[in-house]
C-alpha cells in the first residue's frame, strides 16, 4: 500500500513569504488548435514536499544534485507528536529510540497547505543531535521548515549541516498511521540548486520482511 504524502501542487499552494508561488505558462494548447499542449513551470524549488540541499543553509555546501540519493530512499519511521503552535520538539517527545534511519514528524500544526501559518511547530537542535547519535540520516516534517518561523539564524538547519542529516519539509502526513514504512522521496537532479520538490510516498511493509536500506 502506498501513502502519497505530498500536497497537491497548485497555484493556491502556500509558499514561504516572499518566495515564488507556482505558476503554469502555456506556450501551446490542444484546446486552442495546436498539435500538442506544452507548459512551463515557474516556482520556488522549496515547493510543497521538498528536500533542502545543504547549500540552502551552508556556505560552499553540497547542492541538491550532489546529495546521496540513498538519503531519500529506504526504511523510515513516522511519529506523531503532541506539540503546541510555535513549539519545538525535544527528544523527550519520542516514546522510544528511533527504529529507522529516517524519521518523519507529524505535528498537525499546518492543517491547510493553502494557508501559510507563522505559528507552525519545529524540531530542535537537541532532537537532531539525539537522532544523529542513533544513526538517523534524514528528518522530515509536515511544516514549511524544521526551524521556527522566527528563527532567522536557522539553528536546526545548521545542526543538520554539522551532522550531515538530510531534510524533508512540507510533507502531508495527515491521516497516515504511525509506523515503519519505506520512504521514496527522490529530489530532481537540479544542478547547483538549493533544493528540489519531491513526490514523497510511504510504502507499507509486506510479508517478505524488511527492505534493504539504500544508505
Amino acid at each position: 500500500m502506498l501513502y502519497d504524502v505530498s500536497p497537491r501542487l497548485t497555484a493556491a499552494l502556500a509558499v514561504w513569504p516572499g518566495d515564488t508561488p507556482l505558476a503554469r505558462e502555456i506556450s501551446a494548447d490542444l484546446e486552442a488548435g495546436d498539435a500538442s499542449t506544452v507548459s512551463a513551470l515557474r516556482a520556488t524549488v522549496h515547493l510543497g514536499a521538498h528536500a533542502d540541499a545543504p547549500s540552502h543553509y551552508g556556505h560552499g555546501a553540497a547542492s541538491i544534485d550532489e546529495r546521496d540519493l540513498g538519503l531519500y530512499l529506504g526504511p523510515c519511521q513516522l511519529v506523531r507528536v503532541a506539540v503546541a503552535p510555535r513549539g519545538v520538539i525535544l527528544p523527550a517527545a519520542l516514546r522510544d529510540p528511533p527504529r529507522a534511519p529516517r524519521v518523519l514528524f507529524a505535528t498537525g500544526t499546518v492543517p491547510d497547505p493553502e494557508t501559510f501559518r507563522e505559528d507552525f511547530a519545529a524540531l530542535s537542535p537537541e532532537m537532531i543531535r539525539f537522532l544523529a547519535d542513533r544513526g538517523v540520516r534524514l528528518v522530515g516534517i509536515d511544516t514549511p521548515s524544521v526551524d521556527l518561523f522566527e528563527a532567522a539564524d536557522l539553528p536546526v538547519h545548521r545542526t543538520c549541516l554539522e551532522r550531515d542529516v538530510g531534510i524533508l519539509e512540507g510533507l502531508a502526513l495527515d491521516g497516515v498511521p504511525e509506523g515503519i514504512y519505506e520512504l521514496i522521496a527522490l529530489p530532481l537532479k537540479l544542478a547547483g540548486f538549493d533544493g528540489s520538490p519531491v513526490r514523497a510516498v510511504l510504502r507499507t511493509r509486506d510479508a517478505a520482511g524488511p527492505w534493504e536500506d539504500a544508505s
